[in-house]
């Protein structure tokens, strides 16, 4: 018996040592993977400075991006755990960016539609897979209220991922937090959507709005990557919009209650969505309407 338990104890720390140099291979490579340099080619586009175009960037800005760097565009700490480390939104007033340094046009480019920082480095929970389709005059409408912002002054610890925080991302516990992985940055333009209630608009608006991230890459329901959020539900016929009606589903993204009454998971950004306008709600439903019903994952 005692050499059994002997033998038992001999594989337990086999399992342990197991783990450790798993954990560690995962370190070492995640590692790489964050500090991976990216080289851009570098894009312009028209960034315009009118009143009207200014105004439009900022209702644009808080439709996708204020969830994490806050209406005010000052920045938030998006995640801070003792044990995995900290990711803080970048204070973007006054056109600046991580660390306070000073942004270039292509800078905020390179971020908003590749996922990459300044120095070249991946931006964490950057979502730039969907923002890559923004089109050249909505996202100079954005960069433009951006630079217009007056400095606020919001002290944020930097983005800093401890070891373990860091095998977990390699391990795939967070979901895929490194956007600039999956992008070819190289890839023309896409086409762009001309503006409008149609269903080509509507996947359009349904694309840089992150749908989704959380919905699922085919909207048949899906999981936000914050582990503390709940699943996401099916946005096809086969889910609950499909005994919603078009007023329905804007009063629903106005306000934050279904139809039936119940709140929405505090996790759908509602309060941010609801800065588009009608017609755009009515884009975003003739697509989801067109569909095809898929079961929920």
């Amino acid at each position: 018996m005692r050499k059994f338990m002997k033998w038992i104890g001999f594989g337990l720390l086999g399992l342990v040592a197991l783990a450790l140099l798993a954990g560690v291979a995962l370190y070492a490579t995640t590692s790489q993977r964050l500090n991976r340099m990216y080289s851009l080619s570098v894009e312009t586009i028209s960034i315009p400075t009118d009143p009207e175009s200014i105004r439009q960037g900022q209702r644009l800005f808080t439709a996708r991006c204020a969830g994490c760097h806050g209406a005010n565009a000052a920045g938030t700490v998006i995640f801070q755990d003792a044990a995995l480390g900290v990711i803080s939104a970048a204070n973007l007033t006054a056109g600046r960016g991580i660390g306070g340094d000073p942004l270039t046009d292509a800078d905020y480019i390179a971020a908003i539609r590749h996922g990459v920082d300044h120095t070249g480095h991946p931006i964490l929970t950057m979502p730039s897979e969907s923002y890559f389709y923004i089109n050249d005059q909505e996202l100079g409408e954005m960069i433009a209220y951006l630079k217009s912002t007056i400095p606020v002054d919001n002290p944020l610890p930097p983005t800093q991922i401890t070891p373990l925080g860091i095998a977990l991302i390699g391990a795939g516990a967070f979901g895929d937090l490194m956007a600039a992985e999956h992008i070819d940055h190289q890839a023309a333009r896409p086409t762009d959507a001309q503006p409008g209630v149609t269903v080509a608009y509507g996947d359009y608006l349904v694309r840089v709005g992150q749908c989704r991230t959380c919905h699922g890459p085919d909207l048949n329901g899906g999981k936000d990557p914050d582990p503390n959020a709940p699943p996401a539900p099916s946005l096809t016929q086969a889910g609950e919009l499909s005994t919603w009606s078009e007023a329905d589903f804007i009063r629903a993204l106005r306000t934050g209650r279904t139809p039936d009454g119940r709140q929405m998971s505090p996790f759908m950004p509602w309060m941010y969505i609801n800065q588009m306008t009608d017609d755009e709600m009515k884009a975003m439903w003739l697509y989801l309407r067109s569909l095809p019903p898929q079961g929920q994952k």
